[in-house]
């Protein structure tokens, strides 16, 4: 039986849009706003894909059968797989509802290819046993923020606008240790939590001078107001270089709100047992310590978690799961970011699932 958002939609034309609208990666780009009942515009949910056709290219390859796009977002990678592969479909899965109704209009094309799921990437097999699926073609991770949810104030990711401290992708998931709030975590932990969360999380400096302003400054309601502390906890010549002074506090946060990191290794690893022979997993990550995870359960399936001295021959029986595809780290081009500066940090990691 299929869930709010499952898609099995009618068929219509599908591939790339003769139309005259600009392309990027061959998909096109309509105008990001649309017109509300008072006159003004509210972004929609439109996201630029990151390093589309090197995706496509690497996914060419695999075998016929499903690509799960585990972050499938406003549809964009997806709707560019299902235009090049006539030779799959797609299962997507998303925690947030409005990518996921972004998702459905976009790939609205493309018939009884997609199927769509409101969930968080860890349940990518329970998801499968649901379908029933047994096995993928290929996987995708796009991790991060979308631009719309960072656009969206209403959604607290941004300290540009004023706005509550939300932060949850999923915002009718049920209550954490924290209410899935950034508020509760800002509001509620110890200093020497915060400063772990802005460590961890962020390889923030100053996150023990953070952690104590954010301590002292309490309560603190609005992005604006936490933006506001935390440049006042940074000494002056820091905040004078790279980008906005709460950039990393506000990322430290968003991540402990929707368990980011937490999550993505059981994710990886899910994604690869479940691969077939010749499938392909791809991750395009935005921060060191998301790309240290990906290296790290890459490497391990690579050597198949071998603890042998390195130079010698495997006496454990380690049996490797996957080739890693060269160059082992991707960037987008300088057109690309160029036209698409959010696309600046990305980077691309891949690998193949190796015969049994």
């Amino acid at each position: 039986m299929e869930g709010p958002y499952s898609a099995r939609f009618p068929s219509v034309q599908s591939g790339r849009n003769p139309g005259e609208r600009p392309f990027v990666g061959g998909l096109p780009i309509s105008d990001s706003r649309e017109r509300v009942e008072d006159g003004t515009f509210m972004t929609r949910f439109e996201h630029r894909p990151v390093m589309v056709d090197e995706v496509v290219d690497i996914l060419r390859s695999v075998p016929s059968g499903t690509v799960v796009d585990a972050t499938v977002g406003g549809g964009g990678h997806a709707a560019a797989i299902l235009a090049e592969l006539p030779r799959v479909s797609i299962l997507g899965l998303d925690r947030d509802a409005d990518a996921l109704a972004a998702a459905s209009e976009a790939l609205m094309g493309f018939a009884d290819r997609v199927t769509l799921r409101h969930v968080r990437f860890d349940a990518l097999v329970a998801t499968m046993h649901e379908l029933p699926l047994d096995t993928i073609s290929g996987a995708l991770f796009d991790l991060g923020v979308s631009s719309p949810q960072f656009d969206r104030p209403e959604r607290g990711f941004s300290y540009r606008f004023d706005a509550p401290l939300d932060m949850r992708m999923d915002r009718s998931a049920p209550s954490t240790a924290w209410n899935s709030t950034a508020w509760d975590i800002v509001n509620r932990a110890d200093v020497d939590e915060l400063a772990r969360i802005l460590r961890d999380n962020a390889q923030e400096r100053y996150a023990a001078r953070i952690a104590r302003a954010i301590v002292g400054a309490r309560p603190i309601d609005t992005t604006t107001q936490l933006a506001a502390v935390v440049r006042e906890a940074i000494p002056a010549p820091a905040r004078r270089r790279g980008g906005h002074p709460a950039k990393r506090t506000f990322q430290a946060l968003r991540i402990e709100v929707n368990e980011e990191l937490a999550v993505l290794p059981g994710a990886l690893d899910q994604a690869i047992d479940a691969l077939v022979p010749g499938g392909r997993c791809v991750v395009i990550d935005y921060h060191s310590g998301e790309d240290r995870i990906v290296k790290a359960r890459f490497r391990h399936a690579a050597t198949g978690g071998c603890t042998c001295p390195p130079g010698l021959p495997c006496q454990c029986g380690a049996t490797p799961l996957v080739r890693e595809l060269r160059p082992l780290k991707r960037r987008p081009t300088a057109g690309e970011i160029s036209s698409n500066p959010r696309s600046e940090s990305a980077v691309l990691r891949a690998v193949e699932k190796l015969a049994s």
